[in-house]
């Protein structure tokens, strides 16, 4: 009969049958779909790299025509903080706070490195230590700018790290318009970033971590600050 062991120990045209139509089932309704989507969200990440790519590599300072309150410089190289500088000493701002120095590094010694002028470092600059990452640079620039009554800030890093700078500043503070103000090291406005491996793969890690930070600044608060949290964990 069918569906049943013939004497010969071989299945039933019925099981053969039955278990023909659930592979076809998954090819189709399972496989299939995920393959799909899979292909489709390969190629929006390329193309959101490949759009991320070109807007940082164009980047241009802004014209400051109009003076803001205050100018924010996060670490990560001297050039940024000698830039950040250049505008104070210029008076685009009032004050300067540099966020996420190490502990290890004392104002002199931060003054000597960047060749800042010793006056202005002591009279208009303010350092922040506790911040570990761009997430607690966001934090700390925002109390800051509350602390000294500023809505209008001049924000300073390289030019890949710019938007991600912008989407944690954004959600740590509302009230506040950032000016973003990017730090040029290479010239890629040519196009040719795409033929330098290394400049590649900085992109690259910087946009998987912009798409981190936008997919956590659309969190609700709690789960925004449980994720920031993680983060923090993880890195130490």
């Amino acid at each position: 009969m069918d569906g049943v062991n013939d004497s010969n120990g071989k299945p039933g045209t019925g099981d053969i049958n039955g278990d023909g139509r659930l592979i076809t089932f998954i090819r189709r309704r399972i496989v299939l779909p995920l393959f799909v989507l899979c292909i489709l969200g390969l190629g929006l990440f390329i193309g959101g790299f490949i759009i991320f790519s070109d807007r940082v590599t164009t980047m241009e300072a802004p014209d400051l025509i109009e003076p803001a309150d205050g100018i924010v410089v996060l670490t990560g190289g001297y050039s940024r903080i000698e830039g950040a500088l250049d505008l104070l000493k210029n008076k685009r701002g009032e004050r300067l706070f540099i966020s996420g120095v190490h502990s290890a590094i004392n104002r002199s010694e931060l003054q000597r490195v960047t060749g800042g002028d010793a006056t202005l470092f002591e009279c208009c600059v303010d350092i922040d230590r506790s911040a570990l990452d761009t997430i607690g640079n966001a934090a700390e620039s925002v109390k800051w700018a509350n602390a000294n009554h500023y809505k209008r800030i001049i924000v300073v890093t390289n030019n890949y790290h710019i938007p991600r700078t912008m989407v944690e500043l954004r959600h740590a503070s509302q009230d506040i318009e950032f000016i973003p103000y990017p730090i040029i090291n290479s010239n890629l406005r040519d196009g040719d970033w795409i033929a330098r491996g290394l400049v590649v793969r900085v992109l690259l890690v910087e946009y998987v971590k912009y798409l981190g930070a936008v997919m956590r600044s659309e969190l609700p608060d709690s789960l925004s600050e449980a994720s920031a949290a993680l983060l923090h964990r993880i890195k130490d």
